[in-house]
């Protein structure tokens, strides 16, 4: 049956979809507007099953904050044409409007809220079938506080941050300070306390490893000058190879480089100073906390000062007590 342009204009403003789809859709429910909504719902749903296996990796990334309630959600989608579509933004600042509302602490507690005549999880499904692409939610993090900052990096929706404080701040521009610094230097903890201990094992396992293989590489490369080799032309099979074949190293010097490394390594790792290997490791574990917990690092306004001292600075009592940081981006 023939259409008409008001109904097709009106399942559009309903549903978001495309003219030729509503055009479809009311020709297939004989210009019934429900079972035409349902048409295209049922096309979402199709979408999403048929692209399942493709991955969504664009999309769009907002923060709210509402009074000592915020959160950080992302839609996700494949491609960066329909993750900077304005309605793609819309729908995923209206879902995260909603999340905020109902104080939501869960992904799935998102998913399950209502949104027009259906759920979150629905209308992600109908958009899915209006741009044919794969999309879901991710990322949803939250943070209470008495106090809280928020950042969308550039306002490009790809990489957002928000900073709990234990009190108020009169200057609005100490939260953003902090909430830039996240962005930037991207910290997994608030302090050292906060690590994780498997974190802090693992650091710590891997510190170790690394300051035994630096001081047998040391004394391997110590033994081989003495022979008069330049270390750097034998520092891996291909090179004695290859400067073999130059000429820059002989055969028999090849053979005695071999013999060295084989002999001082195992020389050196049998005889390893335990106390200095723990030391060097404590060290490296230390770099790894000013590093990466936000009140350590450098603060990046001030190379002279840590975040702990900028907010001392402005309020003795001033500390963070949550902070989060979502970005769909590679790093």
């Amino acid at each position: 049956m023939a259409v008409s342009i008001k109904d097709i204009q009106k399942l559009r403003e309903m549903t978001g979809a495309g003219l030729a789809d509503c055009k479809k859709a009311l020709e297939e429910s004989n210009g019934e507007l429900e079972p035409a909504i349902e048409i295209i719902r049922k096309k979402g749903q199709a979408v999403a099953a048929k692209r399942s296996d493709r991955e969504a990796s664009e999309g769009c990334v907002v923060v709210k904050a509402d009074g000592n309630f915020a959160a950080i959600i992302a839609l996700k989608c494949e491609t960066d044409f329909v993750a900077n579509n304005a309605d793609f933004v819309k729908l995923t600042q209206d879902i995260l409007d909603a999340a905020v509302a109902a104080r939501c602490h869960t992904l799935d507690e998102v998913k399950a809220l209502p949104m027009g005549d259906a759920t979150v999880a629905d209308a992600v499904v109908a958009r899915s079938g209006i741009t044919g692409e794969k999309m879901e939610l991710d990322g949803y993090c939250v943070v209470e506080g008495d106090c809280i900052a928020t950042y969308d990096h550039q306002g490009k929706h790809t990489l957002c941050t928000m900073v709990a404080f234990n009190k108020g701040v009169e200057d609005p521009t100490v939260g953003k300070n902090i909430a830039m610094q996240i962005a930037s230097a991207s910290p997994v903890a608030i302090d050292e306390t906060s690590v994780p201990q498997e974190v802090k094992d693992s650091e710590l396992r891997v510190a170790i490893e690394k300051t035994k293989e630096e001081q047998i590489a040391k004394a391997v490369e110590a033994a081989i000058r003495k022979t008069g080799v330049n270390p750097a032309h034998v520092d891996s099979e291909d090179h004695i190879e290859s400067n073999m074949a130059k000429g820059w190293i002989t055969p028999e010097q090849a053979a005695m480089v071999r013999e060295i490394k084989e002999k001082v390594a195992a020389e050196k790792a049998a005889n390893m100073p335990e106390q200095m290997i723990q030391n060097i490791a404590q060290g490296r574990l230390k770099k790894f906390f000013k590093e990466n917990c936000l009140l350590e690092q450098e603060f990046i306004w001030d190379k002279n000062q840590t975040v702990a001292q900028y907010l001392h600075s402005v309020d003795k009592e001033l500390t963070i007590v949550a902070f989060k940081r979502f970005t769909l981006r590679a790093e």
